[in-house]
């Protein structure tokens, strides 16, 4: 057998598991922000732009409409729908600190997601925050299978927080 270090050898098979370590006590970010969907992200200036949002407007100063960008698909295939973002919105919810680094981040619980089409979800707040969007940066949008199978971990601490 030829060894695969020989010179012309090409594999297009994967051989053995690549295990990365990181030491940073940031390391779960970087993996978050690069492997998950935001319906926003942030510019390096500070500027919001929408991500797996297409759109947004106010219905009233207490009702967030968003548009989701068509065509959007994790990583396992699954398309990116109003259903998805409303379940990953819901899941997060739950949590006591959904985004522990910076709880100025958390949504207020008691805010409601909405299904209203394939495509577009309404937020309805308890009170006006002007903030929310900027939020939504926290909210990671993750696929039905990921929430099933891995969830941040519900499977192995009971709990999607604190364990990072």
């Amino acid at each position: 057998m030829r060894s695969p270090f020989a010179r012309g050898h090409r594999s297009t098979e994967p051989a053995g598991t690549l295990h990365v370590v990181d030491p940073s006590p940031l390391n779960w970010l970087y993996i978050t922000y690069n492997t998950v969907e935001e319906l926003v992200r942030v510019t390096p200036g500070g500027k919001i732009r929408p991500a797996a949002m297409r759109a947004y407007r106010w219905r009233d100063d207490r009702t967030l409409e968003v548009r989701v960008r068509p065509g959007e698909r994790f990583p396992d295939g699954e398309p990116l729908t109003a259903a998805t973002v409303k379940r990953s919105f819901d899941e997060q919810q739950r949590w006591q600190a959904p985004h522990p680094p910076g709880t100025h981040f958390n949504i207020d619980p008691r805010v409601r997601c909405e299904v209203v089409s394939q495509r577009k979800v309404r937020f309805h707040l308890p009170e006006p925050d002007g903030l929310v969007i900027g939020k939504l940066r926290a909210t990671h949008v993750m696929s039905t299978r990921f929430w099933e199978e891995v969830g941040f971990g519900y499977a192995r601490q009971g709990s999607g927080e604190g364990h990072w």
